[in-house]
């Protein structure tokens, strides 16, 4: 079993990326209490959720992406992909310091669900820091046209530069694996899905230059709360 790691190095920044699943646990019930304690038990500076939901057609309707947005760093880009009259349903990146630059970039395919990237710049102590946060499609040929999409972001970006999220790329050898690698050669490999027993690594953080990362680990007390497991890193912008 993967552990949380328990020390912080605050000369390091401490990255997280998390599908949520809404927030619903294997008990079928929606509870974000749990799913920030999780997150705040890490302190991460930087956060991409994905499955943020805050329609009310199955639960009560609620403040979601505000109420992450304050827990959780304070600072926030939304990507609200789906609209309706009882909520939105989307993914977000919270950051505990400003961002410089923010932008949405659009990744949705025709008759797929829409999906979107979410680019940001933050200025951190050590510097400016470049992210890219996605949630890619179900379909091969949807992350094919996607992964491509990432790439030329990453590639466009500053250094140093993250791009993380679940890319739903479960196929050794994979489109996103096999594009991302040309610009982000250092990924994370944890395997994050199904939760209560995870055998696909479909939740990823790739590091560019490869130096920034220090250590990176998941955490199994998560699947109380998603489908999903988080992965956390600790990446180094001295070097």
């Amino acid at each position: 079993m993967e552990k949380a790691v328990a020390r912080r190095d605050d000369s390091f920044v401490r990255v997280m990326t998390w599908n949520i699943h809404g927030g619903v646990g294997p008990d079928g019930r929606r509870n974000l209490e749990r799913v920030i304690e999780l997150i705040q038990r890490h302190d991460p500076d930087i956060i991409a959720l994905q499955e943020v939901d805050s329609r009310s057609h199955r639960h009560q309707a609620e403040p979601v992406f505000e109420r992450f947005a304050a827990a959780l760093g304070g600072h926030c880009s939304e990507a609200r992909l789906i609209t309706a009259p009882d909520g939105d349903y989307g993914h977000v990146v919270v950051s505990r310091w400003p961002f410089r630059e923010t932008a949405h970039h659009d990744l949705s395919v025709a008759r797929r669900e829409p999906r979107a990237a979410i680019e940001v710049t933050v200025e951190t102590p050590y510097g400016l820091l470049h992210l890219v946060a996605a949630h890619l499609g179900l379909s091969l040929q949807e992350r094919r046209y996607q992964a491509a999409l990432l790439t030329s972001l990453a590639r466009a970006g500053p250094t140093p530069s993250l791009i993380l999220g679940d890319f739903n790329d479960w196929v050794w050898r994979g489109s996103v694996k096999r594009a991302l690698a040309m610009c982000a050669p250092v990924r994370t490999q944890h395997r994050t899905f199904p939760a209560w027993l995870p055998l696909l690594a479909l939740d990823r953080i790739y590091f560019r230059p490869a130096t920034l990362l220090v250590r990176s680990w998941t955490d199994r007390a998560a699947r109380i709360a998603s489908d999903h497991l988080p992965v956390i890193a600790d990446i180094d912008m001295r070097t």
